[in-house]
């Protein structure tokens, strides 16, 4: 999928593996900040997904609850320690409705996500946002359990320029 896409570039060598270190904490400190959220190391970076349990919306609209917003609260400091990464936050929906409806949606979602997190002081910059509706369904949309799992968020979280300059200083490479 897209977010394989994003987490597929490869730094590889000694920086890779100073940054590669860096996720592995950040990865280790999502996890404990957030129990219910799905961290997965891929390549130099993290896969962060936060399903229905962790990042809900109202039906039909892109408005956070108050539960999401307290669980995306929890993901801030880490964050906000982790400076130097680009955050790449995918929407997706079940398949309920037009694909149409549902990649507007999902886009607006993303975005709810991001303009959230902005607005707790992260920099705007650090992220991208892309609605992808129903594609890359994790779960078959033929039950209620499947489509709340398809309901769902993705972070790729990468490195950005500064923590690769800075992987390379540090190895001399």
């Amino acid at each position: 999928g897209a977010l394989g896409a994003v987490l597929g570039g490869a730094i590889g060598g000694v920086a890779g593996g100073v940054i590669g270190n860096k996720m592995d904490k950040q990865a280790r400190q999502i996890d404990e900040a957030l129990p219910g959220a799905e961290v997965e190391r891929v390549g130099e970076g993290i896969k962060l997904v936060l399903g229905e349990n962790s990042v809900r919306f109202d039906t039909n609209k892109s408005t956070l609850t108050a539960a999401a917003k307290a669980n995306l609260d929890k993901l801030i400091p880490v964050f906000n320690e982790y400076a130097d990464t680009n955050i790449t936050i995918f929407g997706y929906t079940d398949s309920t409705g037009s694909a149409d409806y549902n990649l507007k949606l999902s886009g607006e979602r993303a975005a709810s996500v991001k303009n959230y997190l902005a607005s707790k002081g992260l920099a705007a910059a650090r992220f991208n946002v892309t609605g992808l509706g129903i594609a890359d369904p994790i779960a078959s949309n033929d039950t209620p359990d499947g489509r709340s799992k398809n309901r769902r968020v993705e972070f790729a979280i990468t490195a950005n320029e500064k923590m690769l300059e800075e992987a390379k200083k540090e190895t001399g490479k």
